[in-house]
This record gives C-alpha cells, structure tokens and sequence, in this order.
C-alpha cells in the first residue's frame, strides 16, 4: 500500500493593495456638468429678460394711461376754456351744460369712465360717461366720487374691487360761482392684464427654449466628449502586450488635439516596449551561445594546470564578446531617444582627420586619406566618429593584412559625405538591404562579429536624418559611406519624448 503525505508550503504573505489617493471634487459626469453649467447660465440670462420685459411693459401701460388722462383733462380745459358750445356757440353758465355738451361727443376708451361733478345742496352730483355698466356703475360710487373730489391732488391711484384705477381732476367754476370738477378714470387691470399674457407667453417659450437647450447640450456635449470617452476606454483596454489600439480622430478641435496626442503618446509607447522587447529577445539570442561555451568548459574544467589556462582564455574571450554584445544593444536600445545624438558645429576637416588617426591602429592596413571635405557641418562627432570606426572595422575584417583601405570626406550642396573604401570581397546586391539588419552577416562576410555594428552605422545615419550608402561589386570591393545633412532640419533633441 501506498501512501502520500502532504506538505503544506509556507504562505506567501499578500501584498497589500495600494491605497487610492484621496481626491477632492464632484462624481457628477462632465456630460452632466457641460450640460448643468449651460442651463444654469441661461436659466439667469432668461430670468433677467423676463424681469426686465415685465419690468417694460408695466412701465409702458403706466405712461400710456399718464398721457391718456393727461389727454382728455386738457381737452376738456381747453373746452371749458370757450364757455359756448362748439355745435350751437351758445353759452355754457351751468355745470350741467358744460358737462352735458362735452360728454356728448367724447368716445371713452374701454376701461375708461368720463365723469362730471357738481356740487348741490344735497351733495355731489355726477354725470358719468363710461363704456361699459360695471365700470359705470363704479364710477359713480358716491364714495369713490367724494374720495377723488376730497383729494388734495389733481390725480392719484386709487384700488377698487376690478383692481387699480387712475385717476385725473380738472376743476371747472361756473359764472354763478358753482364748483364742478372733470374727472378722468382709468382702470388698469385689463392692460395689465394684457402685459402680463405677454409675460406668460415669454415664460412659456422660455420654458420650451431651455428643454430644448437641455436636449441639444446632452447631445453636443455627448458628441464633444466622444473622443474623451474613447481615450479612457483605450488607457483601460491598453496593457504592455497590446498598445495597438489607436483612437480614430476627426476634426481639427481641441478634443482631436487631445486624440492626437494620446496616439502619439501610445506610438512613443509602443517604440518604448518594440524596444524593450527587441533588447531582451537580441540578448537572449546571442548571448545564449557564449553562455553555452563558458558553462560547458567550466563543466570540463580539470585538473591539468595547461587545460585549465586555456579554458580561462577561452572564458575571458567569451565574455568579452558577451560585454561587446551588450554594450551594442545598449546603443541599439538608446538609437530611438531624443538625445542619441547632440549635433554640434564641427569642422569637416578636423573630424576626418581625427577618424583618420584613430582608425590607423585597428589592424596593419594601408591605411589612405584620400578626400578631406572643408567647412562647418552640424553633427554629432562621437557617433559620426563612432561609426565611421564601425565601418573601419568592417573593413578590416573583410580584408587581408596589408590591404589598402582608403577614408574620405567631401561636403556640397547641403550635404556631407563620409566613407571607407576597401578592397575585399564586395557585397552580393542582393543583400545591401539586410546587412544592416541585427545580427546579419552577409554571404561572404563570414561570422566575424555578432552583426550590429552596421545597425548600430544605420542607426547613427538615420538620427542624423540621414542613410547610409553603398557601392559593391563581388570580388571588387566596397565602399560604403554616411550621407547626411550638413545642417538638420531640427536639433533631434529637441524633439518631444
């Protein structure tokens, strides 16, 4: 019989989830907001027309019963004032003829009441001449006529049971000495009434404007923040393994600025980890083999003092060529930042000679200046020299001791050129375009290196804005060389990370 024991492993303890920050401000969404803040403010402005609207129209039916009743007591002064009557031109001596010949031929308007009084031993006796039987009947009240003849003032406002009535008196003296006043009433809540319809109707568009206002700022705002929204469902659907995503932009708007910028962001993004992954997959692949080697002569390693001397050279060399491997993806991985590259005015002269004297101590070559260029260029001088002994070294490699290797400049036109000439044996057409891929050699280049260093030249031209050039012909030689801009268009660094 069997048996299995289990054993339980030590828990690993949990690492505790960070805490949010503390954020001060609203939940409301910025639709909501756009929207609450535009209702808001014309709610106020709408509110302020149609205070001032009502404001206006109480003010312009308050001046237009003022110049009304002004109206009708100058006409009836002016009347008074002849003392005959304009259809029989005879004289008016009694109260009860002025009033009686002028109310005949007014036409009140409507709320409006036309009225004489006089004086008699039994009291105040009014002739009326009004429109309509309520407002007659009104204009007649014994105590309203008493209220406005006792009045100390010629006019005044005074409230009845159909609203606010205005008022105007003329007093009028016959020739016996009888006292007799014109009076003029108007009453106003028909006109306001009216005004206040008016104000109504505005308060009701007003009301149908905002729902509108309400709808239609939803939608734009809805449309405005599409692309708002869009960012933020791409930042969360965005992860290391994916940054694809890329978010469609139309318009020329802030919103689509924003868009833009958030795509160019995850383009830097996505450079940012092809880079990460091409350095860790470039390492993997070539430092494998060296780690092998080492690993399996120190695996063998024995006793024998000779043995033991040659597998710690051959272990040194290896991880040299591990240190040279790394330190070319180094380059390789910084090629795509801004400040690979610092260009700064150098003489074409005085660099060339320079490459000139320190590419003479790589190999025993027949080392020949053939060309020096004249004249301020704007580039960087330690990668232009960098790779310049780059391809110096290519050269060498691919020659035999003694062989001649020539090194020249030349500026015209806006451009600058470098190159390195040898005499080896050439590059097949067909892969001029590959050899500077990574860890390319060409057919008949052999294994001499790891296969960066033309990538590491391509990488040094193209941050100049420039390429690389290259004239072959198998078995008669190359020649390759940098082509660039004497002055670039813009200094790379600075360009926006």
């Amino acid at each position: 019989m069997m048996t299995t024991t289990a054993t339980a492993e030590p828990s690993t303890p949990t690492r505790p989830l960070p805490k949010l920050p503390n954020r001060t401000g609203t939940r409301i969404p910025a639709r909501a907001q756009i929207m609450g803040w535009l209702l808001l403010v014309l709610l106020v402005v709408l509110l302020a027309v149609i205070l001032i609207v009502r404001q206006f129209l109480h003010n312009d039916v308050d001046n237009q019963v003022t110049a009304s009743l002004e109206q009708e007591a100058q006409e009836f002064a002016a009347f008074a004032a002849t003392g005959r009557d304009p259809r029989t031109g005879q004289l008016l001596t009694t109260p009860e003829q002025l009033f009686g010949s002028y109310l005949g031929q007014q036409y009140p308007d409507r709320d409006e009441a036309l009225i004489g009084v006089w004086r008699t031993p039994t009291g105040l006796h009014p002739l009326p001449q009004a429109q309509e039987d309520r407002i007659d009947r009104l204009a007649v009240d014994q105590a309203l006529v008493n209220q406005i003849v006792a009045h100390p003032n010629n006019s005044g406002t005074i409230e009845t049971p159909i609203g606010p009535m205005e008022w105007i008196k003329v007093r009028a003296q016959s020739e016996q000495g009888e006292e007799s006043w014109f009076v003029v009433e108007r009453y106003t809540a028909g006109a306001m009434a009216e005004a206040n319809r008016t104000v109504q109707l505005l308060v009701l568009v007003s009301a149908l404007g905002v729902g509108l206002a309400a709808l239609s700022s939803w939608v734009v705002a809805g449309l405005i923040l599409a692309p708002v929204r869009a960012v933020r469902q791409a930042a969360a659907e965005i992860s290391e393994h994916d940054l694809t995503r890329r978010i469609p932009v139309e318009g020329r708007d802030d919103i689509a600025a924003l868009a833009d910028q958030f795509n160019a962001m995850l383009d830097r993004l996505e450079d940012a980890f092809r880079i990460q992954r091409e350095f860790v997959d470039d390492a993997g692949h070539e430092l494998r083999t060296p780690i092998t080697i080492v690993r399996g002569n120190l695996e063998l390693l024995g006793d024998d003092p000779a043995e033991r001397e040659e597998v710690v050279r051959l272990c040194t060399d290896e991880l040299d060529r591990m240190t040279r491997i790394v330190n070319d993806l180094l380059v390789l991985a910084k090629a795509d930042r801004p400040d690979f590259v610092t260009p700064a005015p150098v003489p074409l002269a005085e660099l060339t000679s320079d490459i000139e004297a320190k590419v003479r101590s790589l190999a025993d070559r027949r080392w020949v200046l053939a060309d020096i260029g004249e004249g301020q260029v704007m580039v960087d001088e330690q990668r232009i020299t960098q790779a310049m002994v780059q391809l110096a070294q290519n050269a060498v490699q691919h020659t035999e001791q003694g062989s001649e290797i020539r090194i020249g400049s030349a500026a015209a036109g806006g451009t600058v050129s470098l190159w390195v000439t040898d005499h080896g044996p050439g590059v097949d057409p067909g892969e001029v375009e590959k050899i500077f891929d990574r860890f390319t050699h060409g057919s008949s280049h052999g294994k001499g290196g790891a296969g960066l260093g033309l990538a590491i030249v391509k990488a040094i031209a193209d941050a100049h804005h420039g390429r690389v050039r290259v004239v072959s012909e198998p078995g008669r030689g190359a020649t390759f060389g940098l082509e660039l801009p004497a002055f670039p268009p813009h200094n790379p660094t600075e360009e926006v990370a």
